[in-house]
């Protein structure tokens, strides 16, 4: 009986003794935190407006962290190995990066994926928007998106319209607004938003649907009838957004950083801290003015239960439109 209890009571000693230096040794490592540079995920090629944006933001987070943010761009699979990248990686704040909206509320939903956009990334901080549009050449005869409406009532199928790819958020925004008004459009995808426009000015198509040329716009040689957006947008105060003509279509569009799920809370505030800074540096003001990009700011938390409602909104959006896998 004295032997059971002598083992008892060393298990005991043993098992608090460990938990005790796990739990120090976690905290020395939250306040050590960062001590080395930080990778970002990036999953798009670089030069694009999502890539540029991530490392305006990234290099005036490295002041307030002091530590080298190291950009590693993961282009393909949809977006989706970047994601899953983060997703996979040790949740100790040495790898974070930027996920799209595609892999989190499209993609999910057609492929089997090696990560689960609610279940296994931690978001941090939403820092801006991307700017979505519908267009035609600057001499069409649309002069408006009810012209283009009632263009397509009395020509079925006859409008031609590009987006960068099946099932992008433009395709699906399209679709949905055709299934509305009741009319029929003819989609072609491209492989990428960069293949549309020339498209478009090459008289291949009637209208475009998503990313958009603003040098383009800039030079009147496109015109922008609709913009693919849940805000308004101050650099386009005359064109309307989806709810200003009864569209309540979402099109999430944040560029945010992500992290995965299991971050240290001590490490998740000391990066949401240092990116939210970074947001108010006039650096990173005027390089997102200058990409034509716009500012917009949710905390963890907010960016947390942003993520979680859109996801739930296209989940039976899908199941809507019969699109699920």
């Amino acid at each position: 009986m004295k032997n059971c209890l002598k083992r008892s009571l060393l298990f005991w000693t043993l098992f608090t003794f460990l938990f005790t230096e796990m739990g120090y040794s976690q905290e020395t490592e939250v306040a050590k935190y960062p001590n080395r540079p930080i990778t970002f995920i990036v999953p798009l090629p670089p030069g694009s407006g999502g890539d540029l944006a991530s490392r305006l933001i990234a290099k005036e987070a490295e002041k307030f962290l002091g530590q080298s943010i190291i950009i590693v761009n993961k282009p393909g699979g949809s977006y989706t190995i970047g994601a899953a990248a983060i997703a996979a990686s040790k949740p100790d704040g040495y790898t974070i990066g930027y996920t799209t909206p595609a892999s989190l509320f499209i993609t999910p939903f057609f492929e089997k994926l090696p990560y689960h956009p609610l279940k296994d990334l931690q978001r941090v901080i939403q820092f801006g928007d991307m700017t979505f549009g519908v267009m035609v050449r600057s001499d069409s005869p649309l002069k408006s998106f009810k012209d283009l409406i009632i263009y397509a009532r009395q020509n079925p199928k006859k409008l031609t319209y590009g987006t960068g790819g099946t099932n992008s958020f433009a395709n699906l925004a399209v679709e949905r607004i055709a299934k509305k008004e009741g009319v029929q459009f003819t989609h072609i995808p491209f492989k990428g938003s960069a293949e549309v426009q020339p498209a478009l000015l090459g008289g291949h198509l009637q209208f475009t649907a998503g990313d958009f040329n603003v040098s383009l716009l800039e030079a009147g040689q496109t015109r922008l009838l609709l913009l693919l957006t849940e805000d308004r947008r101050t650099e386009y105060p005359q064109t309307p957004i989806l709810k200003d003509i009864g569209y309540d279509i979402p099109y999430p569009a944040m560029t945010s950083v992500t992290g995965p799920r299991g971050l240290p809370e001590g490490i998740l505030k000391k990066l949401e801290g240092a990116f939210t800074k970074a947001m108010n540096e006039p650096a990173f003001i005027s390089g997102m003015k200058e990409l034509r990009l716009t500012v917009v700011y949710r905390n963890s938390k907010d960016l947390e239960e942003y993520v979680v409602h859109t996801y739930e909104v296209f989940e039976n959006l899908m199941k809507e439109l019969k699109l699920t896998k």
